[in-house]
C-alpha cells in the first residue's frame, strides 16, 4: 500500500517531534502515512507548499513563523481557524486547500486529561499573539467563568477580546483585557502563550496571579519550559508543560486528514520517556 505524504513545515523545523508522533499514530491506527519535515524559506512558504502538494502531499502541519500565511493560503477555513486568524493544519482536497487550527483543542484536551474541569474557572491567558489567538476559541467553549488576557500591549489584547465577543457571549464567558502588570491575582489556571520561555526571559507576570494549586501551564515544553515550571512550583502552583498539547493537537490534525481519532495517552507517555532519556 502506498503511503500518503504529510509534513510539518516551518523555519526552523529540525527540532520538531511531529514526525515521531504521527508515525506512532499511523502505527496505532493502521493508516498508511508518511510524515516528514519541510524547511521552508522565510519568504517562500507558499512556493514550498505548492511544490509539496504537486509532489503528492496530502496535507501539512504548520509551525512558526507561517501560521498566518497558512491562513491566507487556505480557500476554506474551519470556524476555529477563522476565530484564530491563523492555521496550523492544511488539508489538500480535490477542490482546494482546507485550513484548520487544532492548537486550542490540544490545549483544552491536555488540561482535561490532567483532571481539571475548566467550567466555571478563572483563567489567565498571558499573551495576545498568534499562540493565544489559536487557543482562545476552544478555551471559551470549555465555559470558564472568566478569561483575562494579559499582554504588554493592551490594545492587542482588546482586539482579541473583540474578535471573540460573540462566542464568549453565547458561552456565558466574561472576557477581559489588561496589561501584564495588571493581571488579576489568584487565578485557577494560568496559561503562558508568550515566547518568553523560548527566549529564556523572565516570567512576564507577577507571582500574585498564582495561588496554591493553580495550574500554571506553559505552551512550550522541555528545557524551554523549565524556568516557568520552576517559578510556578516555587509559589505553590502545579506546573505543566505543553508536551501534551503538542500530542493532542497532532491527534486532532490526524483526524482532520484521515477521519480517524488516534489514541494519545500512550503516545504522550512514550514521548516523555524519549525526551527524558
Amino acid at each position: 500500500m502506498t503511503a500518503d505524504r504529510y509534513c510539518v513545515v516551518g523555519n526552523p523545523v529540525e527540532h520538531s517531534r511531529s514526525p515521531w508522533i504521527h508515525a506512532r499514530f499511523a502505527q496505532l491506527t493502521g493508516q498508511a502515512v508518511q510524515y516528514e519535515r519541510l524547511l521552508a524559506p522565510i519568504d517562500g512558504f507558499s512556493g514550498a507548499i505548492q511544490a509539496f502538494r504537486a509532489a503528492g502531499g496530502r496535507g501539512c502541519n504548520v509551525t512558526v513563523p507561517f501560521k498566518f500565511e497558512a491562513f491566507a493560503l487556505a480557500g476554506r477555513l474551519s470556524e476555529r481557524a477563522r476565530l484564530a486568524g491563523a492555521c496550523n493544519t492544511l488539508r489538500f482536497d480535490a477542490d482546494g486547500t482546507y485550513g484548520d487550527n487544532t492548537d486550542g483543542v490540544g490545549l483544552v484536551r491536555d488540561i482535561v486529561s490532567a483532571g481539571i474541569d475548566l467550567a466555571g474557572r478563572r483563567v489567565l491567558l498571558v499573551g495576545a499573539g498568534g499562540a493565544a489567538a489559536g487557543v482562545l476559541g476552544p478555551l471559551i467553549e470549555a465555559r470558564p467563568a472568566v478569561i483575562a488576557i494579559a499582554n504588554r500591549t493592551v490594545d492587542k489584547a482588546r482586539l482579541l477580546v473583540a474578535r471573540h465577543a460573540d462566542p464568549a457571549r453565547t458561552a456565558g464567558v466574561r472576557l477581559d483585557a489588561c496589561a501584564l502588570g495588571d493581571a488579576p491575582a489568584d487565578q485557577d489556571i494560568v496559561v503562558n502563550a508568550t515566547a518568553s520561555s523560548l527566549g529564556g526571559d523572565a516570567v512576564p507576570v507577577d507571582a500574585r496571579v498564582l495561588r496554591p494549586g493553580t495550574l500554571a501551564y506553559d505552551m512550550m515544553y522541555g528545557t524551554a519550559a523549565q524556568g516557568f515550571l520552576d517559578w510556578a512550583r516555587a509559589h505553590g502552583a502545579v506546573g505543566r508543560d505543553g508536551l501534551g498539547m503538542l500530542v493532542e493537537q497532532a491527534a486532532e490534525s490526524f483526524t482532520v486528514w484521515r477521519g480517524v481519532q488516534p489514541p494519545t495517552a500512550g503516545v504522550l507517555a512514550d514521548l516523555r520517556g524519549l525526551l527524558a532519556a
